[in-house]
């Protein structure tokens, strides 16, 4: 049985007598935030007098970057700058969770806040209503970095049985999975459901649909939540795009597009039209689809275990091992969406979601650009 943290063991009976406390008119105010691994979330907690009502409500504020790999000690306050509010399961209501962007002492954005170039993309592409739904994949660890109920010498089965699977020899970690959803439920997060993946202690859950920047907000807050929730039950949620070598499946971020047109009658059209300039950008878009430039793909696009080939575009319907892949409805309806399976699990969805609106929505081949050159910052 994998090692749970001694904070989890903690008298939880204990907690909830002052958790129950009246806190009057004053409310907590959780501010989020990405460090400077692009991966990391941090959190800090203020006082304010009265609940916010709107994002307008809740002031700036500043941190430490040194601490977060986002400054020198020399000059290391940052800014946070709310963009986005939340309800907070953990202190409930009145009490909020707010989004951050990370700005730097010049105000210009820290270098992992992709954000802010991400919602000028989506500014300028807003008559398209783009819409995103992410598939989270996530798999559960000990604190000892052993998966979450695999045997600490040897294997579990091999991989069969464990997908949407029922029974205590096949679904490990599920109080964790539906307390997760239940907190997305009530924070105000637009998840669309939840299931138990390929390999054991795996699991997914989706975000969206979502119009463009808030496909980001989104996705990170409901990470965010993840790791909360396990830290409260003393266990870890890597998105490692693949957290075991050997026959097991990779953790990925399966990413779900369509525009208006695309979602109308003869939307097929225009999803082709997409499929082909994403083909033709490939090498740029798997630079963005995980935050070493495409390195830690390497270890997942392998063309195996349902992932297409790192090296090599492709598409097709119900395929899996696709690059991009049409869902059968879609291919007999003629219209509504697809989905990139590239992006990595640990995925910025900022960087994602600007890449994929630039490229089928921007980019003009007119230009003669070639594939090597960088998606603009905007």
């Amino acid at each position: 049985m994998a090692s749970v943290s001694l904070s989890s063991r903690l008298n939880k009976a204990v907690r909830q007598q002052y958790m129950s406390l009246p806190q009057g008119e004053r409310v907590q105010v959780t501010y989020i935030w990405i460090d400077g691994s692009g991966e990391g979330l941090r959190n800090k907690t203020r006082t304010l007098d009265v609940e916010p009502q709107t994002i307008h409500d809740i002031p700036e504020w500043n941190f430490d970057g040194s601490s977060t790999y986002q400054a020198e000690g020399s000059n290391s306050d940052m800014y946070l700058v709310p963009v986005r509010m939340f309800r907070d399961p953990f202190t409930q209501d009145p009490n909020k969770l707010v989004l951050c962007e990370v700005l730097k002492y010049n105000r210009l954005p820290a270098e992992t806040n992709h954000r802010m170039n991400c919602n000028k993309v989506m500014e300028k592409v807003k008559e398209h209503i783009i819409w995103f739904g992410m598939e989270q994949e996530y798999t559960l660890l000990g604190i000892d970095g052993h998966p979450y109920s695999w045997p600490t010498h040897g294997f579990p089965a091999p991989q069969g049985p464990y997908y949407c699977g029922v029974g205590a020899d096949k679904a490990f970690g599920r109080d964790i999975v539906e307390c997760h959803y239940k907190a997305c439920l009530y924070a105000g997060v637009n998840i669309y459901g939840s299931n138990a993946e390929v390999m054991p202690s795996q699991w997914e859950y989706q975000v969206g649909p979502c119009e463009g920047i808030e496909m980001g907000d989104q996705l990170w807050v409901s990470r965010f939540l993840l790791h909360r929730v396990c830290e409260d039950f003393g266990v870890v949620a890597t998105l490692d795009p693949k957290p075991m070598t050997g026959n097991w499946n990779g953790t990925g971020c399966h990413t779900n597009v369509s525009t208006k047109q695309m979602r109308e009658e003869g939307g097929l059209e225009f999803i082709e039209q997409a499929i082909e300039k994403l083909g033709k950008r490939h090498k740029e878009h798997i630079r963005m689809y995980d935050p070493r430039g495409g390195k830690d793909n390497e270890r997942r696009l392998t063309g195996h275990h349902e992932t297409s080939s790192i090296h090599d575009f492709s598409a097709g319907v119900a395929n899996r091992g696709a690059s991009i892949r049409i869902p059968r409805p879609v291919g007999q309806e003629k219209k509504g969406y697809f989905e990139d399976r590239r992006p990595s699990a640990n995925c910025d969805p900022y960087a994602v979601t600007k890449a994929i609106a630039y490229t089928c929505l921007l980019h003009s081949e007119d230009r003669e650009e070639s594939e090597e050159e960088n998606i603009p910052a905007m």
